[in-house]
């Protein structure tokens, strides 16, 4: 099953200036209902994806394309309030409440995690800052957790005796472990944990109001069930650090809403909107992109060569070199933003060209490879801007 959803989400009195002014530009832009469905229709059927949700957001007007359903045995039609795993683009999350408490005072992006995190003075961990894991220069934290840390108190240990596996111009793409850290110590910073500053603090304050950490009974019967590569069933599972990383849930319109609160659409809490800005501060240049907090800047227009090259898989799993930007980049609008992510049984990827004032969520529940998701934005992109250079 397909169908097509739009929402509007802003008057026209609330957008900025640039785009309350163009109205005939939107008014002659491609159709999304015409260039979306034949681009994901082919997507989800050659991945075999039980259920596939695209949204897009363009000067604050959002339109939902769902195909498919919740799960393959007695699920329902998917639409724009269905919660799939955001892996990792949870982290987009982390750094967004990270860049908060800095705006509120309670912590320095740039001081040593010793600071806040005291157990770990005098360590090479502790003399990591929260912009060393924010942007994966640490010098090479592993991917997971080691086999056998259960507690708090046994990974800080294993924090404490850790030492760099290379040299901090080194670059090691999906470390659950820093980015799980960063979480932890921003929630110290704050007098909390994790999760309640993220569902009581920071997913109200940017106006979300079906994200979660912990799904609630009320909204389970629109959690989509996931699917594994070997087509088995699956949902996130309890897990140290699991959270803190990667366990964010969310609805299409949600990430819509969140995508345009990051390019500067609507009206979010001054705070906050200086805290999204400072995730969008250039910190390393890889080979591909400029690292943000997270996101993943590419220049605008950018080639589909790059863009995959920058979302493979040894981008992700193998240390990559770095260059520190001194000063660091303020954020630009005109850019190519992107990020990944997966669990077991789900596959994300949001995209934002804030120049063009145009954001991508794509949500499935099955774990696929992101060159397949890349390409299909990307011709989305081609399509709805006429090129994508």
């Amino acid at each position: 099953m397909i169908t097509l959803s739009r929402r509007a989400v802003l008057a026209s009195a609330l957008l900025p200036l640039s785009a309350a002014m163009e109205p005939a530009r939107a008014q002659s832009a491609p159709d999304f209902g015409k260039v979306a469905p034949p681009i994901f229709s082919a997507l989800a059927k050659a991945n075999d994806i039980p259920g596939l949700v695209v949204g897009i957001t363009r000067n604050g007007q959002h339109e939902i394309l769902a195909i498919g359903s919740t799960a393959r045995k007695d699920g329902r039609p998917v639409d724009g309030s269905t919660l799939f795993e955001l892996g990792s683009v949870s982290k987009t999350f982390i750094v967004a409440l990270a860049a908060l408490a800095a705006e509120r005072g309670r912590l320095d992006l740039n001081a040593p995690l010793e600071n806040v995190a005291q157990r770990l003075t005098g360590t090479p961990f502790g003399a990591l800052t929260p912009i060393d894991l924010a942007t994966h220069a640490t010098g090479g934290m592993p991917l997971q957790l080691p086999d056998g840390i259960r507690n708090e108190k046994e990974l800080v240990e294993w924090l404490a005796a850790w030492k760099p596996a290379a040299s901090p111009a080194t670059r090691r793409a999906y470390s659950n472990v820093s980015i799980g850290v960063l979480s932890l110590v921003t929630a110290t910073a704050l007098g909390t944990s994790f999760t309640r500053a993220a569902q009581r603090d920071l997913f109200p304050l940017l106006g979300l109001d079906s994200t979660y950490i912990d799904v609630p009974e009320d909204a389970m019967a629109r959690y989509a069930m996931g699917y594994t590569k070997a087509d088995k069933p699956a949902r996130l599972t309890p897990s140290l650090l699991g959270p803190e990383a990667y366990g964010v849930k969310s609805t299409a319109l949600d990430m819509l809403t969140f995508l345009d609160a990051n390019m500067g659409v609507g009206t979010v809490a001054p705070d906050m909107a200086r805290a999204l800005a400072r995730t969008h501060t250039g910190y390393f240049e890889t080979a591909s992109y400029v690292q943000e907090m997270i996101w993943e800047r590419y220049p605008w227009p950018v080639g589909r060569d790059r863009l995959l090259a920058g979302n493979s898989l040894d981008m992700a799993m193998k240390p990559q070199p770095i260059t520190r930007l001194d000063p660091p980049s303020p954020p630009a609008p005109a850019s190519f933003i992107n990020k990944t992510g997966s669990t077991n049984g789900f596959g994300t990827y949001a995209v934002m060209l804030p120049a063009e004032k145009l954001g991508v969520i794509v949500l499935a529940n099955r774990n696929y490879p992101n060159e397949e998701r890349v390409k299909a934005v990307y011709a989305l992109v081609e399509g709805l801007l006429g090129g994508a250079g």
